[in-house]
């Protein structure tokens, strides 16, 4: 006699098969209409599935809106003293209280949003712009410019940075008794894009080295492609990679060294708002009245940390061995 339950199983399985292949074929159709993703797509949907760049995309852009309309988050004037509140602590009326003119620290520390980061974006840009071009030009070029541009940045990478800011900055200011503030934020961001290019351009060079081998570098080369053509339309849009990850760590790092600068007197001052101006103008104080280190500070180090999260989730997701 037949089994019924046999010929029962043999359809369900006929029947899953036949679902199957059509869900494969369906999924290579899809996959097939998909246009392949090079490294910037597959960083880019590597990055939206990361916790950690979306924590830190979230204060960064956080910190762009208050820095762009810091008037949104209070009404109060950055420089309006008032010498009856001297150091109070906060309080409903002001949530950071006064520093040591009377001055709201609730105020300064969203007003000098805007400088710390522009100081940090600017030196950064200009650190990579500067570092990246000769990085790349050494790197393509070889033989004694790679030598030549190799050696002069040496000079600038064994200066240490707080020396050499010293020296940039008072010589900058030896015949300003009074600069303005456009004239302090560009000393700064000059200040530091001059002690850190060689790093960037360290990086590019070692990018620059490894892209010129490839076919693609040889092949335009063999066509009579001009090396300005080569460098831009083939070689630099395959090496920003290492160099982004490094501007992105840098500019927390920037950041910091513009509150170290002003805390030692030579970076931003008054008529500038910063943390690092904010930190600097608390040193006298800090234990009769913390709250005055307290909060820039804090500022601070959200900001730095936020750029440092950024970097690492970037550096993760564009690095091929993580993949």
């Amino acid at each position: 006699m037949t089994d019924p339950s046999a010929g029962t199983s043999g359809l369900a399985t006929a029947s899953t098969a036949g679902g199957n292949a059509a869900e494969n074929t369906a999924k290579a159709l899809r996959n097939k209409n998909e246009k392949p993703r090079g490294l910037w797509g597959d960083a880019w949907l590597d990055l939206r599935r990361r916790p950690l760049f979306i924590a830190a995309s979230l204060i960064i852009l956080v910190l762009l809106f208050i820095a762009a309309f810091p008037s949104v988050f209070t009404s109060a004037d950055p420089a309006f003293q008032d010498l009856s509140k001297v150091r109070q602590t906060p309080s409903a009326e002001a949530w950071f209280g006064y520093d040591n003119l009377g001055r709201d620290i609730f105020a300064r520390a969203v007003h000098g949003t805007r400088a710390s980061i522009a100081v940090g974006l600017l030196a950064t840009l200009l650190t990579v712009v500067l570092g990246g071009g000769v990085g790349i030009v050494a790197g393509y070029f070889g033989g004694w410019v790679d030598n030549l541009l190799s050696r002069f940045s040496e000079i600038f990478l064994g200066l240490p940075f707080v020396l050499g800011a010293i020296v940039i900055l008072t010589t900058f200011n030896a015949e300003v008794t009074i600069p303005s503030a456009t004239r302090i934020v560009a000393q700064v961001v000059l200040t530091i894009a001059v002690l850190s290019w060689p790093i960037s351009m360290r990086i590019m060079r070692s990018a620059a080295i490894s892209a010129k081998q490839q076919d693609y570098v040889k092949a335009a080369r063999a066509l009579g492609a001009s090396a300005p053509r080569i460098i831009l339309r083939h070689m630099l849009p395959n090496c920003l990679a290492p160099v982004l990850v490094y501007s992105t760590i840098a500019l927390g790092g920037f950041i910091g060294a513009e509150a170290t600068l002003s805390f030692l007197g030579i970076g931003l001052r008054d008529p500038v708002v910063s943390w690092g101006v904010m930190i600097a103008e608390s040193r006298n104080y800090i234990q009769a009245a913390p709250h005055l280190l307290f909060f820039p500070a804090g500022f601070l180090v959200i900001t730095v940390l936020a750029f440092v999260m950024l970097g690492d989730a970037v550096r993760d997701a564009l690095d091929p061995k993580q993949k």
